[in-house]
């Protein structure tokens, strides 16, 4: 219980713990039978992120937003629990996401004053990285329920209090919206503290639940309005929906629907309706009128009306350019920067990490583009558990790269280890952790090897959960349709990398093809797909009619073997009629009333 037990409420022997605490911050050591595996993690990370262990000096955020669901939805159940605790010494306190306190409720004066010392303070942020071992702070790195007591703290005058935190998640897409935290002097934390916190964050995403649906339909209500009252493009969003008709998915572009989301987004902080001019990136010029949708529960999102005002000619070059930012990488967009910074803060820490995501996504590739921009020529080896014969075999190859000295380890699939294997490697990366942790407080410096590992499943398997636990840090890689806008850089590299950098470019027409496809095989379908098209053309240009059928339909489902046959068929015949809709159907055998059902059963869209 004691090694292992994240939101144990006390652990024992408070001298011990505190010599523990000590000698781990003057010596850099930690005893695995006295500190529990969760504080002695947290232990490391805070003392990499060079946080203060003699005092807490934190910077204030002033006017933080009181107005989200988050702080709405919790504001009733955070009411009900400060009249249940009232006369108790118990402060209930809720944080965003980023660890900021939003909302402290504390009955007791004596401890509200210590709080107040220790700036556990509404506009305060509790982030591990500010203040180091606590409660909220922890359950924010861990993901899961933690409690913090007394010795525990990394910083000192937090060892009077004992806290327990829980995440709060958004019931409909899981986000990390904020922790629920409950504080009490460490001398009175009991096993009801545990309790009472997870049932007040299940009450919370309770209400969030309600408050979601509330909101959602509402604003699902103003959509259906203005879609009524326009034949133009109209969508609606908020930070976990986007809808959008048929008229804006045709005329749009992939690249100008971004443009439109990301300009909607911003002119939905305010409460007015508002309209803007602006240019889109495929040239045309639109007027935007932005209406926010608000309940009693507040904001709900906004409804988006768009219509074109005229088109700026701009120039087309021959090829669209790339940058590469890391060697083998490309893409400006800010979602896919943004998993790029992530995995390279990780690295400059010396943290190991899993990436996750679906197959394709270039997790592989994100991996050795960080590693060799900071070390060109280092050790760089991938084992991967889908490709070895047997997984001894791939344990046997964990077991002798982790005797080496430097360079990165990538474990690639480990989700498809047996149960067993993925006990095996969790104990042997364990094992790997502890030697190194007892050579860097001897003071034997050594080059420490980063590992790596990539996934697919989600981790709910108990092996695989209890293995992924071993990375301090994981995220995840986004599919290529979450950051589409980046075809124009990627096609261009894929295909001078198939060919030579100025053999083949991609017309106008096909780019748009692409842009609009779903991509469920990511780049790694996107890099297939171009490789077939240069067997058939090598230079010049690539045209629409180049691309293989499955991009030039817009599948609304998985189709079958036979309905993919089906619809190929269809589209040649369409080709080679040049888009007749009759002569296609006399060349297939088929009525008109036939091929135009099927073209609108498979979504067949051929540029004119």
């Amino acid at each position: 219980m004691h090694s292992n037990d994240s939101d144990a409420p006390h652990p024992p022997r408070g001298r011990v713990l505190a010599a523990a605490r000590e000698r781990f911050l003057t010596a850099g050591s930690v005893d695995s039978n006295e500190v529990r595996g969760t504080i002695a993690a947290s232990w490391w990370r805070s003392k990499s992120w060079k946080v203060d262990a003699d005092h807490v000096h934190l910077a204030y955020a002033r006017d933080p937003n009181l107005e989200t669901p988050l702080v709405l939805g919790a504001a009733p159940v955070l009411k009900r629990l400060q009249e249940q605790v009232s006369d108790e010494p118990v402060s209930v306190i809720l944080t965003d996401a980023a660890g900021l306190v939003l909302d402290r409720r504390t009955g007791d004066r004596r401890l509200e004053r210590h709080l107040d010392r220790v700036q556990l303070a509404p506009g305060f942020s509790y982030a591990e990285q500010f203040v180091g071992t606590n409660g909220i702070g922890t359950a924010l790195e861990g993901r899961q329920a933690t409690g913090v007591f007394g010795h525990e703290h990394y910083a000192e005058g937090l060892e009077e209090f004992g806290c327990f935190g829980v995440p709060v998640r958004h019931p409909v897409s899981g986000r990390l919206l904020g922790v629920l935290d409950l504080t009490c002097w460490s001398r009175d934390a009991s096993p009801l503290l545990s309790a009472l916190a997870k049932t007040t964050a299940e009450h919370i995403e309770r209400e969030l639940t309600t408050m979601t649906g509330l909101r959602e339909f509402a604003l699902f209500e103003e959509y259906l309005r203005a879609c009524r009252r326009s034949r133009g493009i109209v969508f609606a969003l908020n930070n976990d929906v986007v809808m959008m008709n048929d008229h804006a998915r045709q005329a749009l572009t992939a690249a100008d629907q971004a443009a439109l989301l990301a300009t909607a987004v911003e002119a939905m902080m305010g409460k007015k309706r508002v309209m803007i001019d602006t240019d889109l990136p495929s040239g045309a010029n639109v007027r935007m009128s932005c209406a926010p949708v608000h309940t009693p529960s507040g904001p709900a999102g906004g409804v988006v009306r768009v219509r074109f005002t005229g088109t700026t000619a701009r120039p087309q070059p021959d090829t669209p350019a790339f940058r590469p930012m890391l060697p083998g990488l490309v893409g400006s967009s800010a979602v896919w920067q943004r998993a790029l910074e992530q995995v390279r803060t990780h690295y400059r820490a010396g943290e190991w990490i899993t990436l996750h995501g679906e197959a394709g996504t270039g997790k592989l590739a994100l991996l050795r583009a960080v590693y060799r921009h900071h070390e060109p020529a280092g050790r760089f080896h991938v084992l991967d558990a889908a490709e070895a014969t047997d997984s001894t075999t791939f344990l046997t190859g964990v077991r002798e790269e982790l005797r080496q000295s430097g360079g990165a380890l990538v474990l690639q699939h480990i989700d498809r280890l047996p149960p067993d294997r993925a006990r095996a490697l969790t104990d042997l990366l364990r094992r790997y952790q502890r030697i190194h942790q007892r050579r860097h407080a001897a003071g034997q410096a050594e080059e420490r090897l980063w590992v790596t590992a990539t996934h697919c499943s989600p981790g709910h398997d108990q092996d695989l959960a209890d293995l992924l636990r071993v990375f301090p840090a994981a995220m995840e890689v986004p599919p290529l349709r979450h950051h589409i806008e980046d075809m124009a850089e990627l096609v261009p590299f894929l295909l001078a990398k198939l060919t030579s950098p100025t053999s083949l470019t991609c017309s106008p027409a096909a780019m748009r093809l692409l842009m609009r496809a779903t991509w469920p095989g990511n780049v790694a379908q996107l890099r297939k797909i171009l490789s077939a098209v240069v067997q058939h053309r090598r230079s010049g240009v690539m045209e629409a009619s180049d691309l293989p059928p499955e991009c030039q339909t817009v599948s609304r489902r998985v189709l079958s073997p036979l309905e993919s046959l089906e619809r190929d068929a269809i589209v040649r015949s369409l080709i080679d009629a040049k888009g007749n809709r009759s002569r296609a159907a006399r060349a297939l055998g088929v009525s008109r009333a036939t091929i135009y059902r099927k073209i609108h059963d498979y979504g067949i869209d051929l540029p004119q």
